[in-house]
C-alpha cells in the first residue's frame, strides 16, 4: 500500500517538512557525518514517520499473550450483540425518545430498568468510568463531610490516580481508620461523628493482602450503628455478576453488595461485566436520585453507543448467557483441553517446521487488576528465531498479533485468541517465520 493511499496529504506534508527541518540540523551539526543524499534521507526519515504512525492508529489486534483483561489492548473485548448494538446506534437512534408515545424519554431509561432488574437494586445510573463514579457519588453525597475508609484500601488505580486524591477532588476529607494489614467493625464505628457523610468499602483491584489480615464485610458495615444520613458506598471494581470462584477468581460479586443492603455499589462496565468501559451504579433511589441531580452528572454521562452496548450486555447477563455469550467470562471458563485443541488446530494450518510447540502454560486474568489470578493453559511456542524480531514482526503483519517473549522464544496462549480468528493467526504467524528466517539469514535488525 503507498504511502498516499493510507495517509491525508495533510499527515504527508507534516512528515515532509519535518524531515527537511531534521536534514538540514544534521547537516549544519556534521556534514562530514552526513552519509546519504538529502533526498534518500528525507524519504527514508517520512517512511518512518508513517511506520510510527500507523502503530499509533487504533485497529483490530490478536490477543495471543493468554492475559485475558489486557489494559493495553483495551481490556474486554464486547459480545457480538454488542458491538451490533453500538453500530446500529452509531446512526440516529433514539436515544431521548419514546417511539411508542413520541415524546422526549430519559437517555438511558430502559437500561436503568435492566440493571436494576439484573441486580436486584432499586435503581441505577451509568457514567463513564468507575473513577468518575467514585468521584461522582463522593461530591454529591459528601461534599464538604468526612468519609470513613480503611487505610488499607487507600489504592493507587491506573495512570497514577491516588485515591486519597480523588477524595480530594471531591471536595471530601478522608478519615482513614485501621492499618495497612487489619481493620475491624469497631474501627469504623468508633470514627462515625456529626461530620461523618458516608463509610466507603473499596475492593484492591490491582494487589492484594494475604497473611495476617482481616477487615469488615460489606454485610457487617451495613448493620453496624450509623445515622441513616451516612451512606455505605461499595466500590466493587470490576462488576462480577456471577460465581467465579470454581475458576479461581475470588471477586466482590455485585448481587451480594446489594442483598447486603449497600446503599450503592459502584462497579466497571467492562472487566467481568463483559461490556464497554463504564462506571455502574446501582442501589437505592433516594441515593441515585441525589447523584442525578448533581450538576457534575451531565459531565459524566456516556453517549448512545455506550448505552446500546451495554443494554445489550446487560440482555445477556438476563438471559443467563453470559458465560457462553460474553467473551471475557467465555475464555475465563474455558477448559485447559479446548485451548490445547485449539492450539493443535493451529498447528495444522502452519507451515510445517521444527521451531514450533504446543506447550502448558498460564493465562493471566488481568494485567492492571484482579492480580495473582491465574488459569492453566496451552500455547504455542516458537523457538530457535530471535524472540523480539519475530515478536515484531508478528505486530507488523495485515493484522497485528501480540505475543508474549518468555525464555528466549515466543509464545502465543490461544485462551485468548477466538476459533474465527485461527486462520488469520495462521497467516500473520507463517509470513512472521519467514520474514524473520531472512532476517537470521542476512543478519539484518528491524528498524
Amino acid at each position: 500500500m503507498t504511502l498516499r493511499a493510507r495517509n491525508t496529504p495533510a499527515q504527508i506534508t507534516a512528515w515532509v517538512r519535518a524531515a527537511v527541518q531534521g536534514c538540514r540540523e544534521q547537516i549544519l551539526e556534521s556534514p562530514e557525518a552526513f552519509d546519504a543524499t538529502p533526498v534518500r534521507w528525507i524519504i527514508d526519515r517520512v517512511l518512518q514517520q508513517s511506520k510510527a504512525d500507523l502503530g499509533q492508529r487504533l485497529q483490530p489486534v490478536i490477543n495471543a499473550t493468554g492475559i485475558i483483561l489486557h489494559t493495553n489492548l483495551g481490556r474486554s473485548p464486547m459480545s457480538d450483540k454488542a458491538i451490533t448494538a453500538a453500530n446500529n446506534a452509531a446512526r440516529y437512534t433514539n436515544v431521548e425518545l419514546n417511539l411508542e408515545s413520541g415524546r422526549r424519554s430519559k437517555r438511558g431509561e430502559r437500561l436503568m430498568n435492566l440493571l436494576a432488574q439484573l441486580t436486584g437494586a432499586e435503581d441505577a445510573l451509568v457514567v463513564n468510568n468507575c473513577a468518575a463514579a467514585t468521584v461522582l457519588v463522593l461530591q454529591a453525597i459528601a461534599a464538604g463531610q468526612e468519609v470513613i475508609v480503611s487505610r488499607g484500601q487507600l489504592v493507587e488505580i491506573g495512570g497514577g490516580f491516588r485515591l486519597p486524591d480523588v477524595f480530594r477532588a471531591a471536595g471530601v476529607t478522608l478519615r482513614e481508620v485501621g492499618t495497612t494489614n487489619r481493620t475491624y467493625l469497631q474501627d469504623y464505628e468508633n470514627a462515625v461523628n456529626d461530620a461523618t457523610g458516608a463509610v466507603i468499602r473499596v475492593h484492591r483491584s490491582n494487589f492484594h493482602l494475604s497473611g495476617f489480615v482481616t477487615e469488615p464485610t460489606i454485610d457487617e458495615l451495613v448493620l453496624m450503628e450509623r445515622p441513616d444520613s451516612v451512606a455505605v458506598i461499595d466500590d466493587l471494581g470490576s462488576g462480577s455478576m456471577v460465581d467465579l470462584t470454581p475458576y479461581g477468581l475470588d471477586e466482590p460479586n455485585v448481587l451480594e453488595s446489594i442483598r447486603a443492603g449497600a446503599d450503592l455499589s459502584l462497579f466497571s462496565g467492562d472487566k467481568l461485566f463483559g461490556g464497554p468501559q463504564a462506571g455502574i451504579l446501582v442501589g437505592k433511589t433516594r441515593w441515585i436520585e441525589k447523584l442525578r441531580r448533581s450538576p457534575i452528572m451531565r459531565a459524566m454521562r456516556v453517549d448512545k453507543l455506550t448505552l446500546a452496548a451495554l443494554e445489550a450486555t446487560a440482555e445477556i447477563h438476563l438471559a443467563g448467557k453470559a458465560l457462553t455469550e460474553l467473551p471475557t467470562l467465555r475464555m475465563i471458563t474455558t477448559t485447559p483441553d479446548t485451548v490445547r485443541n485449539r492450539c493443535e488446530s493451529l498447528l495444522t494450518r502452519l507451515e510445517p517446521s521444527s521451531l514450533l510447540a504446543v506447550v502448558p502454560c498460564e493465562s493471566q486474568v488481568g494485567g492492571g487488576s484482579i492480580p495473582g489470578s491465574s488459569l492453566p493453559s496451552y500455547a504455542l511456542r516458537i523457538s530457535g528465531l530471535p524472540p523480539h524480531h519475530l515478536s515484531h514482526n508478528l505486530r507488523h503483519g495485515q493484522i497485528p498479533i501480540q505475543a508474549r517473549v518468555s525464555e528466549e522464544a515466543v509464545v502465543l496462549d490461544l485462551r485468548t485468541v477466538s476459533d474465527q480468528e485461527l486462520p488469520s493467526l495462521a497467516d500473520g504467524i507463517n509470513a512472521a517465520i519467514r520474514e524473520t528466517h531472512h532476517f537470521a539469514n542476512t543478519e539484518t535488525a528491524p528498524e
